[in-house]
């Protein structure tokens, strides 16, 4: 970070993908894209309707739920609202030193001193309602993210200080809880899908998900969200085989499982140095 902490802006945009302006959005494609083609797909991507409880809507604004193109068409957008206005014209007009980081609408802004960051945070939402957007403003706080203070979740991932054994202070990360949750949620709903599975497919289904969370969540200072994850996902997958074997459910012991995970190993978690 190169500030020994900083005042942080963690913001989040209400409901961004369904509030982007269509108008203001192909104005800036018209000003990067110079092939038609492209402009009139991505125009159809944006108009296409959406069906939901059997019958087809057609909105306004936004981008596609879900759609591969939406994070693409996100970070153009906040590139012109966002990017250039923080570099651009607010940077130059600070104290102290600043810094921004944002992957598609998930960002937050940095600040040594905080008199700069209580003046960003006073125009951000004015900036942002001439797009037609705007701040959560329960979620987009102001958090003292120094050594002594706060901490903050920014992509998945609960950011905190913590002390060295040497006593020097260092930002640690983990996964956050509400991404936890969510991802063993997820994990639940594959056991329920999965049903109709033999257990060599059900189990390497399981492995598949394992290795995706141990990869992204593989980059914090703590391993222990990540061991936590995998005993819960063996409990999700004890539950699973003990409700589908019906009236054989008492078969299912702890013992029987671990006898089974035997054949059918699931990867260990590990911590990846990025």
């Amino acid at each position: 970070m190169g500030m020994g902490g900083c005042w942080l802006i963690d913001a989040d945009i209400k409901g961004f993908f369904d509030t982007v302006e269509h108008a203001e959005l192909k104005e800036m494609l018209n000003q990067r894209v110079g092939d038609g083609v492209v402009r009139r797909l991505v125009s159809k991507w944006l108009h296409a309707g959406v069906w939901e409880m059997g019958q087809v809507t057609y909105p306004e604004k936004g981008t596609p739920q879900g759609g591969v193109i939406s994070p693409l068409l996100s970070n153009i957008y906040l590139h012109e609202v966002l990017d250039k206005w923080f570099h651009g014209v607010a940077m130059p007009l600070l104290d102290g030193k600043a810094f921004m980081v944002r992957y598609a609408d998930d960002f937050v802004m940095g600040f040594a001193k905080k008199q700069d960051a209580e003046r960003v945070l006073a125009v951000l939402g004015k900036l942002l309602a001439k797009y037609g957007l705007e701040l959560h403003p329960t979620k987009t706080r102001l958090v003292d993210f120094r050594p002594s203070g706060g901490s903050f979740d920014f992509l998945g991932f609960t950011h905190t200080w913590a002390t060295s054994k040497k006593g020097t202070p260092y930002i640690s990360k983990a996964t956050s809880k509400k991404r936890f949750v969510r991802a063993l949620d997820n994990m639940k709903a594959y056991c329920h899908e999965a049903k109709p599975l033999q257990t060599p497919e059900l189990f390497k289904g399981v492995r598949r998900r394992l290795v995706g969370h141990f990869n992204y969540f593989g980059r914090g200072n703590s391993i222990r969200p990540l061991k936590r994850f995998l005993y819960e996902t063996k409990k999700v997958l004890l539950e699973h085989l003990r409700r589908r074997s019906g009236h054989h459910a008492h078969e299912w012991t702890w013992e029987r499982f671990t006898r089974t995970l035997e054949y059918h190993e699931l990867p260990k978690p590990r911590l990846i140095r990025s």
